[in-house]
């Protein structure tokens, strides 16, 4: 099977259904196998809420009735169904090899630090608490695949590991390059062990195979080890800038950076554009292409209430005449769990530009005007006071 898939990363790992004499195999057989216990899971994390859900549709059409609380079961079932759909597409185009990636120096503790903010309401819905120790360091990568892969391993978090997670950043003691360690518990020390299912059949799901792809893609060498109810995995850079000091070759060396950590300070950040108007959008997709956000736009409140409750983003950029009374209820619940949180006004009209400490409102204000040329600013500003 030629795909990207044959790359140098190393794989330490067990997990069931892998072959019993998987050392004896050639990297061909090794590749398909791997292959077959994807399509293996993608099956069944397919066919298990499909299967679920029809049992409670086939009740629903024989009875005529169903609770809320039944309601809320099927709708999850069916989006259990539909993320891991979603997941399959993801895997496949990253295995496609036509993904197209940019060499841009990233500060990778930034990056970490600023996803796991994002995510920090869902680790705590699952009653997982993370604990950091990050050395300050940065890598030669995409971006958008950094983002990509660290949400890929807190998906893979919420879906095994319980109590708490240690995420560490460490420099190799016999290289130069950056790790990246997550270790935490996959299962209670005091089940018995099950030789059959030794350990979570979790750490196999789809999230993992999503995380696995994406570091192959991106080059780095995940290795992953399950001892008893322990899992640790690694995820080495091998493009780590450990010189941050200017030194006298830098020209040279830099030459393949695309940008550098000053360029884009914010690369990773989430920020929500709720705007009705197609124009505005245009100029504020426009105005924030180069600076390496994550950008979703809604078009109505109702849509942005939605969005902030499934999660929220770091920032929240508005068109004033959004500002209604529920609009304002929705930044009163959100300004009740996170004071600091940046909401940046767009006016319809003028040049101004006023921060957050200075306006009559508590928010960042923009005219529309000053959109091009002073919105990057404030978000900067903004963002990089809060975090």
């Amino acid at each position: 099977m030629n795909s990207p898939l044959h790359s140098s990363a190393k794989l330490a790992v067990s997990q069931p259904g892998a072959h019993p004499d998987e050392t004896r195999l050639s990297p061909d057989e090794r590749e398909l196998a791997r292959w077959q216990e994807l399509l293996a899971q993608a099956g069944r994390e397919l066919a298990e809420p499909l299967t679920a859900a029809l049992e409670r549709v086939a009740t629903l059409t024989t009875t005529g009735r169903i609770d809320r609380a039944g309601l809320r079961t099927l709708l999850e079932e069916v989006d259990r169904a539909r993320q891991a759909g979603i997941w399959c597409q993801q895997i496949s185009r990253l295995a496609s090899g036509r993904v197209r990636q940019s060499h841009e120096r990233i500060h990778l503790t930034n990056t970490v630090q600023s996803v796991l903010a994002h995510r920090a309401r869902e680790l705590q819905a699952r009653g997982i608490h993370i604990v950091q120790s990050l050395h300050e360091v940065e890598v030669q990568v995409d971006a958008s695949m950094l983002h990509g892969l660290l949400n890929a391993l807190v998906e893979w978090w919420l879906s095994c590991a319980q109590g708490l997670v240690d995420v560490r950043i460490d420099m190799g003691p016999w290289s130069d390059n950056a790790s990246l360690v997550c270790q935490f518990q996959h299962r209670s020390p005091d089940l018995p062990q099950n030789k059959d299912v030794p350990h979570n059949p979790a750490l196999d799901s789809m999230s993992w195979h999503l995380l696995e792809q994406t570091a192959r893609t991106l080059g780095l060498v995940p290795q992953r080890h399950i001892e008893d109810s322990q899992a640790r995995l690694t995820l080495e850079f091998p493009r780590t800038v450990t010189a941050l000091a200017v030194g006298p070759n830098a020209d040279a060396q830099d030459a393949g950076f695309a940008d550098s950590i000053n360029s884009k300070p914010l690369a990773g950040c989430h920020v929500l554009v709720v705007a009705a108007r197609r124009d505005v959008r245009g100029l504020v997709r426009e105005s924030m292409k180069s600076m390496g956000l994550v950008v979703d736009f809604v078009n109505s409140v109702s849509d942005a209430v939605e969005f902030c409750d499934a999660g929220l983003p770091h920032g929240i950029v508005f068109e004033s005449s959004l500002k209604t009374p529920r609009f304002m209820q929705m930044v009163g619940s959100i300004r009740q769990e996170v004071p600091e949180f940046v909401f940046i006004e767009l006016l319809s009209e003028g040049h101004t530009f006023e921060i957050s400490s200075i306006s009559p409102t508590g928010m960042a204000r923009v005219g529309h005007a000053a959109v091009a040329t002073s919105l990057p600013s404030a978000l900067v500003y903004e963002l990089t006071r809060i975090m």
